[in-house]
């Protein structure tokens, strides 16, 4: 029933090519007027988590998760906190191990199932706010759709709802499809953020795996098999990837949740757009714009405001403390 059949986003007529709306963004659009107040965190097992804080007047807070090697200043971000905040909502946007600026404490830094440290980040904020709503970006958001499965109908009351961009809930296939020949410049960038900071860890930890081989890697399955899946305690990159994907999860969601993803996402594979469960979800809203790349969704206007970002803001307002009530039910 949620299933999305027509998007309102309409790119501008330049920027319809994929790997061009993936790339603006990161080149071309300065987000101005966000004033981030840090604050770190200590996680359950010893390590810490930097929140960069953006207040509004409200008692409302959305809790954002960025990509894989990304942070909480990238454009799509602070644009993302930028049109909460005009809307009178807060906003806090948590980085993942090791993307804050500082390397972090443990051996490992994360996976993009670490739902423990999402979980981490809305206990140590629940109780100030009287509604909570989740936005994911990417990897980011893999970890959130993670979390809201795995809970099901026991996910905190305050959280009302979510929404997610971009988000390769398959990553096996994901993986085969950044290693494609037409997106090696992703890969790039990913490998060599990763190896800059293992680089930078590895004069104050002893790695329990040879990091060398980080050198040799050419593709995500090296990555993962011979660094990430032994690091975290799975077999392989096969067994990490089975796991960790939020793909066996959504169909658990139970709070309205928003999955858009571009028709020509250079990024996602085909598993990716879970048609036929939005069709019988009465939770998972699916929307597939046929332009946007990966985290684009460029808009060009006088507020500098992207589509994703009213989009997300329309969808929290028209389910703010709702939780997918429906006739008969009883308000949580």
């Amino acid at each position: 029933m949620p299933l999305i059949k027509h998007s309102s986003y309409v790119p501008p007529r330049f920027l319809k090519n994929p790997h061009i709306q993936t790339i603006y963004p990161f080149v071309a659009r300065p987000v101005l007027g966000v004033n981030y107040r840090r604050e770190r965190i200590q996680t359950p097992d010893g390590d810490f988590l930097d929140l960069d804080w953006s207040y509004a007047s409200s008692k409302r807070l959305a809790i954002l998760s960025h990509g894989l090697e990304g942070h909480s200043r990238h454009s799509y971000m602070l644009g993302m906190v930028k049109a909460l905040n005009n809307e009178g909502i807060s906003a806090l946007s948590w980085n993942l191990r090791g993307c804050g600026g500082e390397v972090n404490v443990k051996e490992h830094f994360y996976h993009g199932g670490m739902t423990e440290d999402l979980q981490a980040v809305i206990e140590s904020v629940y109780p100030y706010f009287d509604e909570i709503y989740l936005i994911g970006f990417s990897l980011g958001g893999n970890i959130t759709l993670k979390y809201l499965g795995e809970l099901g109908d026991k996910v905190p009351p305050k959280v009302c709802c979510a929404v997610n961009f971009s988000v390769p809930i398959d990553l096996k296939a994901c993986s085969y499809v950044v290693n494609d020949e037409k997106n090696w410049v992703y890969f790039k960038k990913f490998m060599h953020s990763i190896r800059s900071k293992v680089n930078a860890k590895s004069a104050r930890v002893n790695f329990s795996v040879p990091i060398e081989l980080l050198k040799k890697a050419s593709s995500f399955k090296d990555l993962d098999d011979w660094f990430t899946a032994p690091l975290f305690g799975f077999n392989n990159a096969e067994h990490l990837w089975e796991e960790i994907s939020s793909k066996k999860y959504v169909e658990k969601i139970r709070i309205p949740t928003l999955l858009v993803s571009s028709e020509d996402d250079p990024i996602l594979a085909a598993e990716c757009y879970p048609t036929e469960l939005a069709r019988q979800s009465d939770y998972v809203y699916f929307e597939m714009p046929s332009h946007g790349g990966h985290v684009g969704f460029v808009a060009l206007n006088w507020a500098n405001e992207y589509w994703s970002e009213s989009r997300a803001v329309e969808f929290i307002e028209e389910h703010r403390g709702t939780r997918g009530v429906k006739p008969g039910m009883t308000m949580i």
